[in-house]
């Protein structure tokens, strides 16, 4: 029998490892890509109009990439809330969210916040919608943060709920002597002071208990679907002075959506066009039937004129604008502001 030599051997040995190696990256290659499940973060319960809309989103995506790319949804800020989770995105730690603008991250998001910016519902579609001035700026500011704007979800006109009787509440140049519980951000401080009321700043989750104690008589800084949520119980009264327009953000860390294939890039943009201009077909709606279920849940809806609106949204744009975009740098949102009031409709 033939001795075989160390030399031999050790080429022998060579050869069958490469071969394994062969073996392996072939059968990789035949392999299914696989399945990208991302995490989606958002502000509201299950079952809220949110919560389906964005599982309705989930299901057409995974139609669309054959099972490829799934979205995992995480309610009620599960995942933190929405400055923190903002943050993580930034970083990668989440994947993507439906939330606010968090002001924390950069105080020129505050463009989108502006009170009065928008008056109606044909204004805010002008301004916030898919290729408008705001919201391209907005999507600039998300970038630099490595995030990725997908789309816009329109919520409601803000107003103001009351644990109290309200106080001409069309008449911003009487003072109220009604404190009222406003979001840590300088436009919604700037907004109450200017419109008769003491705004006092308190984080949300101490809002609720703070009503409820008393410390404040109310909150501004949400609508008729945030206090339907949070503050039903608490709101004897709701004044819709379409303070702002709330709109939230579709997003997506930018390097995990740059990791998806074309085709998956693609099949998400068109769910998100497709979440987006849904919304905007119903949100008006949707505005209308939750201060009808404030208004079931006892509370009295106290409605202002128009010219009262008029008039509150005049002396805001003259008061609190200046302060707003002196602090977040006038020369670039001026510029914006400008652009996207030329863009509504007379």
């Amino acid at each position: 029998m033939m001795k075989l030599t160390g030399k031999f051997t050790h080429s022998f040995k060579l050869k069958q490892t490469a071969q394994a190696l062969l073996l392996a990256a072939t059968a990789l290659s035949i392999l299914p890509a696989t399945a990208a499940t991302l995490k989606i973060s958002h502000v509201r319960p299950q079952g809220t109009v949110i919560d389906q809309d964005v599982k309705r989103m989930g299901e057409a995506l995974k139609a669309a990439t054959d099972g490829d790319v799934k979205l995992r949804v995480y309610a009620a800020n599960a995942l933190g809330d929405y400055t923190l989770v903002q943050e993580r995105i930034s970083v990668g730690a989440i994947d993507m969210a439906v939330q606010p603008a968090s002001t924390a991250t950069d105080r020129r998001m505050q463009l989108g916040l502006l009170p009065y910016l928008a008056t109606n519902w044909a204004e805010a579609q002008a301004i916030y919608g898919d290729g408008a001035p705001v919201r391209e700026a907005m999507a600039t500011l998300f970038a630099q943060q490595d995030i990725t704007l997908l789309a816009a979800y329109p919520v409601y006109f803000g107003g103001i709920s009351l644990n109290r009787n309200a106080v001409e509440p069309g008449q911003p140049d009487v003072s109220k002597g009604i404190k009222l519980r406003v979001p840590p951000i300088k436009s919604f401080q700037l907004l109450a002071d200017n419109v008769g009321y003491i705004g006092s700043p308190l984080p949300f989750s101490e809002a609720f208990t703070a009503v409820q104690t008393g410390v404040v008589d109310g909150v501004i800084g949400s609508g008729a679907e945030g206090y339907y949520a949070s503050f039903r119980d608490v709101t004897k009264t709701y004044i819709p002075l379409n303070t702002h327009f709330e709109i939230w953000y579709l997003m997506i860390n930018s390097e995990r959506f740059n990791d998806l294939s074309d085709s998956e890039q693609a099949a998400l943009k068109t769910a998100a066009a497709d979440f987006e201009q849904r919304r905007w077909q119903h949100a008006e709606q949707d505005q209308t039937a939750n201060e009808q279920k404030l208004a079931a849940n006892g509370a009295e809806i106290v409605k202002v004129s128009p010219q009262q609106l008029a008039q509150t949204s005049a002396k805001v744009r003259s008061t609190v604008w200046p302060e707003i975009l002196s602090d977040i740098g006038a020369e670039w949102s001026q510029s914006i502001l400008d652009q996207a009031l030329e863009k509504t409709p007379n």
